[in-house]
């Protein structure tokens, strides 16, 4: 027993729930003559026969069948353990992405879990997503609907929210302007003919005025923000829905902030994780991030999201 090692346990699992030697081969990202030497040396190692094997067919042994589960469940308490020492060490590297907001407090709530490094890459939500999908990050701040986070295979969890707001033209010297509450449905919604760096904004633009009677108004000159934004309220003279991009953007002295409602329009922040993440440190992190944030008024009743923003209440 003194020589048996967890890879060898994992080959056994692998071997036993494939039956074939060639599929648990090509799961476990090794070659099958590896295989079988591995599953040989354990047998010996194990003192007992775990497999019947011939040309056509591969069967547990009743030791084989008997073995299985405790085998599983050491497994189990040496993943556990992998987990909980990752948590404590803080030195596994994780990358995260963003669009353009993080958590002010990030690195204060992630530094007992990882060691963390945020990508330079600032890039639009439906990107970041993709990057974490395959691979070149393991988070993103972003945001994505339920269908895309299905396709890509993953996970989100809430972690913050932007009450959006209008912005207008002032009313002369009437500084109170910016008091006057807008519904909805009297505001415009700018959708830009860039869907590479606009494809998550024409999706979430498109639903707000198909379901609250804002008028659409299509663009091809990127206002959507910046002071090509401040032209186009000018030049429509209606209240628009300002972007989350540029939430923190301050405005020209001719220009005011008013709220929406109703409906109250939210735009969700989610922390993006592969759906098979199994990384301590990855996982430690998003529970850093997300627990204890609640909904932020995302599930008031007079609050509105895409139906398939994924923090969007259902049924």
């Amino acid at each position: 027993m003194a020589g048996v090692e967890l890879r060898q346990l994992r080959y056994f699992v692998a071997v036993a729930e494939e039956l074939n030697f060639g599929r648990a081969a090509g799961r476990l990202l090794i070659a099958g003559p590896s295989l079988s030497q591995q599953i040989k040396v354990l047998e010996r190692d194990l003192g007992v026969r775990l497999f019947d094997r011939d040309r056509r067919s591969v069967s547990l042994t009743p030791a084989g069948a008997a073995l299985l589960p405790h085998t599983r469940a050491l497994l189990d308490r040496a993943d556990d353990l992998r987990r909980r020492a990752g948590r404590l060490s803080g030195s596994e590297p994780v990358r995260l992405g963003y669009v353009n907001w993080l958590p002010p407090d990030l690195t204060a709530r992630t530094a007992a879990v990882a060691e963390l490094h945020v990508d330079a890459w600032v890039a639009p939500s439906h990107t970041q997503a993709a990057r974490v999908a395959a691979g070149s990050l393991d988070l993103a701040v972003c945001w994505a609907p339920r269908a895309d986070l299905e396709r890509l295979g993953l996970r989100s969890r809430l972690l913050g929210a932007d009450r959006l707001y209008a912005v207008d033209v002032g009313l002369g010297s009437d500084a109170q302007g910016s008091s006057r509450a807008v519904a909805a449905r009297d505001t415009v919604v700018l959708l830009d003919d860039d869907a590479t760096s606009w494809s998550s904004w024409n999706v979430y633009g498109r639903e707000l005025a198909g379901t609250t009677g804002a008028r659409a108004v299509r663009i091809g000159d990127g206002g959507v923000t910046g002071p090509a934004f401040f032209d186009h309220v000018r030049r429509l003279r209606r209240p628009v829905v300002n972007c989350p991009k540029g939430q923190g953007s301050p405005l020209p002295p001719d220009l005011v902030r008013r709220p929406i409602l109703p409906p109250e329009v939210y735009w969700t922040w989610s922390l993006v994780r592969r759906a098979r993440e199994e990384r301590a440190a990855v996982l430690g992190v998003v529970d850093a991030l997300c627990d204890g944030v609640g909904d932020l008024g995302t599930r008031e009743p007079q609050a509105w999201l895409p139906a398939d923003d994924p923090h969007a209440p259902t049924g």
